[in-house]
């Protein structure tokens, strides 16, 4: 896909030139084939960002533009007949928020809440749009709400913890929020992505690292996590990773010289400056009680 920044200017165009067609009357479509018509929409859209993905710098911008117009024209068009149709404003709204029109996106997503108080999918983006904004105070009730609603759903519970992480000094900033339980309640944010979605490697590995927020090391813990789930990934890169983090938990837990073993064991030259940089942390005397520390870079 074309980076953000490069369709959000041709995007300006495009509600430029959508707008004009809100007036327009039409005849008013039973629900059903408004939903029809809203999926064809959704599935052109899909068509285009696929194609532009596929085609990343050499995209044809000029094409993107007429496409994206049409795209925008058919939602203003459906919208202004539907002036109530819940699922339409929350397409409109997620595609605008994927090509960096925030603004535009929370409008969308807004009216779609307004509509239908019940949609965890529209909390959680309202709640990624105010993030990005720099409001996490008022990012976390979104995100509380989606999960409440879907508490079976990984994505919520991670998009908290994140938050939690990325935020951390603001929500200690207030009376609402102590270490303990800011910490307490990452952690256990991650845990339960990892559990909801076991085969999803991203969320656990979010877990893991989540050990080092923690004021009171978790070490043994965190040791035990990064063993398990080692043996869960393939040999070379992925599983020399887990054995960066496990050198450094065995640090903190002052077992060095089994550090300095399980680190001689890394070989792959992606991670040579991780391995350096731990390594060179390894003559360090660890101070008591071992305190929170910063995870090693992390390989994408």
């Amino acid at each position: 896909m074309k980076p953000a920044r490069v369709l959000s200017r041709l995007f300006l165009l495009i509600l430029a030139l959508a707008t004009a067609f809100a007036p327009l009357s039409h005849a008013a479509l039973p629900v059903e084939d408004a939903t029809a018509r809203l999926k064809e929409i959704v599935e052109a859209q899909k068509k285009i960002f696929a194609k532009a993905e596929a085609a990343g710098d050499d995209a044809n911008t000029d094409d993107l533009r007429v496409q994206l117009q049409q795209i925008a024209q058919d939602y203003d068009r459906l919208l202004a007949v539907h002036k109530d149709f819940v699922p339409a404003y929350v397409a409109y709204g997620l595609m605008l928020g994927k090509i960096g029109m925030s603004k535009e996106s929370v409008v969308m997503l807004l009216r779609a809440n307004q509509l239908d108080k019940d949609l965890p999918i529209v909390k959680n983006q309202l709640g990624n749009h105010l993030a990005e904004d720099g409001k996490p105070l008022e990012a976390i009730n979104y995100f509380l709400a989606a999960i409440k609603l879907a508490p079976d759903e990984p994505l919520y519970h991670y998009q908290l913890g994140m938050l939690l992480t990325e935020a951390r000094d603001d929500f200690l900033k207030t009376d609402q929020w102590t270490r303990a339980t800011l910490d307490e309640t990452l952690h256990k944010a991650f845990e339960r992505a990892m559990t909801l979605a076991p085969d999803d490697w991203r969320y656990s590995y979010q877990y893991g690292l989540s050990f080092y927020e923690l004021e009171t090391g978790e070490w043994e813990a965190a040791l035990q996590f990064w063993r398990a789930f080692e043996k869960k990934l393939k040999p070379g890169v992925e599983q020399e990773v887990c054995r960066l983090h496990q050198a450094k938990v065995l640090h903190e837990l002052r077992r060095t010289d089994e550090a300095r073993t399980l680190l001689a064991s890394v070989n792959e030259p992606a991670l040579s400056r991780q391995k350096e940089k731990i390594a060179a942390t390894l003559d360090t005397p660890v101070a008591a009680p071992a305190a929170s520390t910063p995870a090693p870079d992390t390989v994408k």
